[in-house]
């Protein structure tokens, strides 16, 4: 797949099934990831893998976080909350490690810079035929789950990059047009 139509069809895959992504598979998403931009080059990215037992660990800690917020919560909710895991063979955790007080790279483009590894996931992901899905949701803000990955005060959780084979149809995107996003300063 050549670089602009990878860029120009990339799209979300919400359907995913097994298996995960194989070894050599992940050593090119993560290779793809660490090409984000990252000025004065302190890697502010950390990445938590789950799958197998893993994706039950992190379904525990979204129940976890679900009673923390509701003690009186019912049992269904509490399932839900530990099934969300189980809609990929695999999931990746994008973590902003921020450097506090660097000077010359402020938290923001610390943040994004993490954000730019995950979309690199994604492209790489989309690359080799996979399917892969950014999730965010009350979680990645949730303290229960950020203390539960070991993120430290200054530290953001980016998303989960929920990954697998394509199990549908990649829908159609829209299209938009650039000049509706375009101000030029001539």
């Amino acid at each position: 797949m050549d670089a602009m139509t990878l860029l120009h069809e990339r799209g979300s895959m919400g359907k995913l099934t097994g298996p995960a992504p194989s070894a050599e598979q992940l050593d090119a998403l993560y290779r793809a990831a660490l090409r984000a931009p990252d000025h004065k080059e302190l890697r502010p990215w950390r990445f938590v893998e789950f799958s197998g037992a893993g994706l039950e660990r992190l379904g525990e800690l979204f129940a976890e976080a679900e009673f923390r917020e509701d003690p009186h919560i019912d049992d269904a909710a509490l399932n839900a909350a530990r099934k969300k895991p189980l809609r990929a063979p695999m999931i990746i955790a994008v973590i902003a490690r921020v450097t506090p007080d660097e000077p010359k790279v402020p938290r923001v483009e610390q943040v994004l810079s993490a954000g730019c590894a995950a979309h690199g996931l994604l492209l790489a992901a989309h690359a080799q035929g996979l399917g892969a899905m950014w999730r965010t949701g009350r979680y990645a803000f949730d303290p229960t789950v950020r203390k539960g990955l070991g993120l430290d005060e200054q530290d953001e959780l980016v998303g989960f990059i929920y990954l697998g084979q394509p199990g549908g149809r990649h829908r159609r995107l829209p299209e938009h047009d650039p000049a509706d996003f375009v101000e030029r300063w001539s």
